[in-house]
């Protein structure tokens, strides 16, 4: 039986890392077409600069500008770093690298225990996805020039 756990838990790592591989090939393509990221980016810049009456822009925003909710909002930070990252024919790698060192500044460093580490990467995932949510449904909503 254990064996058989092993196993399942391989196949769930496969894919993911099948998932990814596609997610990355995919991006890829969409890196090294300018007028895509350029689209990209003014949409996501907008996100944070435009009135709306969108309930979910409003807050987004909001958390955006204001300097203390910003400084407590670390899922805002990463986002902002990766936007400003986010370049015509930029490497993956440097994208990844972006996210990776904000993790590690904001997530591993200040865990002071295994429990606490748990506890702020599962808080942080559930606010990133959010956060991404209500990035896609804005864009989705109010710029669908900003998919390509």
């Amino acid at each position: 039986s254990s064996s058989l756990t092993e196993a399942k838990e391989f196949v769930k790592r496969l894919r993911r890392q099948t998932d990814l591989c596609n997610m990355v090939k995919t991006v890829r393509a969409l890196l090294n077409n300018n007028s895509t990221v350029t689209v990209l980016r003014s949409g996501l810049h907008a996100i944070f600069n435009e009135k709306s009456p969108d309930a979910t822009k409003e807050s987004v925003q909001e958390k955006f500008r204001n300097p203390k909710k910003r400084q407590k909002n670390i899922q805002l930070k990463c986002l902002k770093n990766f936007v400003s990252s986010l370049k015509s024919s930029t490497d993956i790698r440097d994208l990844l690298s972006c996210l990776s060192s904000d993790l590690q500044t904001f997530i591993i460093k200040p865990s002071k225990s295994k429990e606490a580490f748990k506890e702020q990467a599962s808080d942080f995932m559930l606010k990133w996805n959010l956060l991404l949510s209500n990035v896609g449904k804005i864009l989705t909503i109010n710029r669908t020039d900003s998919f390509g």
